[in-house]
């Protein structure tokens, strides 16, 4: 099992669920996890199992608040700075909100954690990848995108803030951004993959509050797949050989699937990219 061996992969959501399986299913193939978590109490544990796992391998945790751009900018410098390479970034943190939320950026708290921080630590490791190609980068969609259509006019869900809704666009901007992100990396030795993980009984959801948390406990109490399957797809693409031959693609068990005619917009994806840019005061 030393498929990954010698190779240093940076994430995010490594601390629970479906990341928590694939940082330990990594770092048994040999990889070195650096992973990015919120809550220095579960970065500790985080930390133990991965040295339990895979011993020797210098994993590393950095604490930061991924729902500011700003954190998630000076985090991914930080680690851009101390990392000589970086093999594979794994973008896999993401929360739904019941009840809209603002950061104290002024973002609305769905779109800020489960796009912005992609957008934002991508770009501060943008270079090192590149330095380091081959080298890949693979995000965790959703296959809830289906249905929905970014409103550019309304990129914060301040008309009418439904939960649900903005969880779908944001999983929709996950697709566009690997899009667009592929098509600019393209000829560099870095490729952009993302992938519909399965509804997985993980704590994603537990802090959605009001009916939209209450639907998600109860489904995956009966419909939800475990963590380990979950991760299958994201392990694959960080490790298999074969997925560092395509990019720009949405996957669902381990295969390229074909996401909504929104996610397959490129003008919509180049929109999404430089409206992020500016958010992002890029």
């Amino acid at each position: 099992m030393t498929q990954m061996q010698g190779k240093t992969v940076v994430m995010t959501g490594a601390t629970s669920g479906v990341g928590a399986a694939a940082a330990l299913k990594l770092a048994a193939l040999g990889a070195r996890i650096v992973f990015v978590a919120r809550d220095a109490t579960r970065a500790k544990a985080t930390l133990a199992e991965l040295e339990a796992a895979a011993p020797g391998l210098d994993h590393r945790a950095h604490i930061a608040d991924l729902s500011l751009v700003a954190e998630a900018r000076r985090i991914g410098e930080t680690i851009a700075a101390s990392e000589p390479r970086i093999d594979v970034l794994i973008n896999n943190a993401g929360a739904v909100f019941s009840r809209r939320r603002v950061t104290a950026e002024g973002l609305e708290m769905t779109f800020a954690l489960n796009h912005m921080a992609y957008f934002a630590l991508t770009q501060a490791l943008r270079g090192r990848l590149v330095a380091s190609a081959p080298a890949r980068i693979v995000s965790t969609a959703s296959a809830a995108h289906a249905g929905a259509r970014l409103a550019f006019d309304d990129l914060q869900c301040a008309r009418g803030y439904n939960g649900q809704r903005a969880y779908r666009r944001s999983k929709l901007a996950n697709i566009l951004f690997t899009r667009e992100l592929a098509r600019r990396l393209a000829e560099t030795g870095v490729v952009a993959n993302c992938l519909h993980p399965g509804f997985v009984a993980t704590r994603f959801g537990d802090d959605a509050g009001g009916w939209l948390g209450w639907a998600f406990g109860l489904a995956k109490r009966f419909a939800a797949i475990s963590p380990e399957q979950g991760a299958d797809t994201l392990v694959h693409l960080a490790s298999a050989p074969e997925a560092a031959e395509v990019s720009g693609e949405y996957f669902v068990k381990r295969r390229p699937a074909k996401p909504s005619a929104a996610a397959r917009d490129n003008a919509a994806a180049g929109r999404l990219w430089e409206a992020s840019e500016e958010i992002a005061g890029a």
